[in-house]
C-alpha cells in the first residue's frame, strides 16, 4: 500500500487518482476528509499522529514549521515497514533560500527516498482567480520577471514514478515547466482559457508585502518577493527532469490555465 499524506493538495490530489489509475492500494491521508477516486482509503490526520501501518512506500508533504519534527516521523514509518519515501521539498533548497532540514532527514533516515524540488506551482495562479472572475485584471508585483512555474500534474506524475520505480532511488529532481512565464504572460493565458482579454495590473513591491502578510509569516514573505522580484540565474533555468523522468515535455502554464478556465469565469 502506498500512503500520500497531503492527499488534498495541489499535487496530492491528482497524486492519488494517479496511482490509484495505475491499480495500487493507496491511504490517502490528509487534515479534512475529501472524495477519493473508487478504492481509495480516505484517512483524516497528519504527520503528527500518522500511523504507517500497512504502508510499503508513502509520499510525505511537510507543512510549514513541522520540518525540525520530521525524524521522528521518519522513524516510526520505518518501524511499521515502509521501505520507501518521496519527499515534497522546493527548488528553494537546492538555490538556499530555504533550510535543508527536511531533505537532511530523509537522507539520514535509513529508508529508500527521492526528493522533489519543484519551482513555483502554476495554480498559485488561482490567488487571481477572484478578481478575473469580477474585473478581469490580474493585479501582480515584478509583470516582467519570468520564471518556470510547473503544473501540479507534473509534479505529481513525478511523484507516482517515483513511488512506483526503483530507478529513482537517491535521486534529487528538480521540477520546473518547459519556458519561463512572467505575471503579464500568465494573465494573457488566462485571458486566453476564458475567452475574454485579462488585464494586467502591476503591484508595487510594498503592495504586494501587505496584501501577502495577511496569510504569511513575515520572512516566508520577503523570501518570496525576493524570488519573485530577483531570481538567481538558477531559478530562471528550465530543468530537464520532468521530461528525463516522465519521456514527455513539461506542461506549458497555458495548459493549466485551459484546464482550470471555470475556475476564472
Amino acid at each position: 500500500m502506498i500512503m500520500v499524506v497531503g492527499a488534498t493538495g495541489n499535487v496530492g490530489e491528482p497524486l492519488v487518482r494517479l496511482l490509484a489509475e495505475a491499480g495500487e492500494a493507496v491511504t490517502a491521508v490528509s487534515r479534512r476528509i475529501a472524495a477519493a477516486p473508487p478504492g481509495v482509503v480516505v484517512r483524516q490526520g497528519d504527520l503528527a499522529s500518522l500511523s504507517f501501518a500497512g504502508a510499503a512506500a508513502a509520499f510525505l508533504m511537510v507543512p510549514p514549521g513541522f520540518e525540525g519534527s520530521l525524524e521522528p516521523v521518519l522513524g516510526r514509518a520505518r518501524e511499521a515497514g515502509v521501505e520507501r519515501v518521496v519527499l515534497l521539498s522546493s527548488q528553494g533548497v537546492g538555490t538556499g533560500r530555504h533550510p535543508a532540514v527536511s531533505e537532511a532527514a530523509v537522507r539520514s533516515s535509513g529508508l529508500k527516498w527521492t526528493v522533489l524540488r519543484p519551482a513555483g506551482f502554476a495554480s498559485n495562479a488561482l490567488q487571481w482567480a477572484e478578481s478575473v472572475r469580477v474585473a478581469r485584471e490580474v493585479a501582480a508585483p515584478f509583470g516582467d520577471v519570468a520564471l518556470p512555474v510547473v503544473d501540479p500534474e507534473d509534479i505529481a506524475a513525478v511523484a507516482a514514478a517515483a513511488l512506483l520505480d526503483a530507478s529513482h532511488e537517491g535521486r534529487t529532481y528538480v521540477l520546473t515547466g518547459p519556458s519561463p512565464v512572467s505575471p503579464r504572460d500568465q494573465a494573457a493565458a488566462i485571458g486566453e482559457a476564458v475567452g475574454e482579454p485579462v488585464r494586467f495590473v502591476p503591484r508595487t513591491r510594498e503592495e504586494a508585502r501587505s496584501v501577502m502578510s495577511a496569510f504569511m509569516p513575515p520572512e516566508v514573505v520577503e523570501t518570496t518577493l525576493d524570488i519573485l522580484g530577483s531570481p538567481t540565474p538558477s531559478e530562471q533555468q528550465v530543468s530537464p527532469d520532468v521530461s528525463r523522468v516522465l519521456g514527455r515535455p513539461a506542461r506549458p502554464f497555458a495548459e493549466w490555465a485551459s484546464r482550470f478556465a471555470e475556475a476564472f469565469k
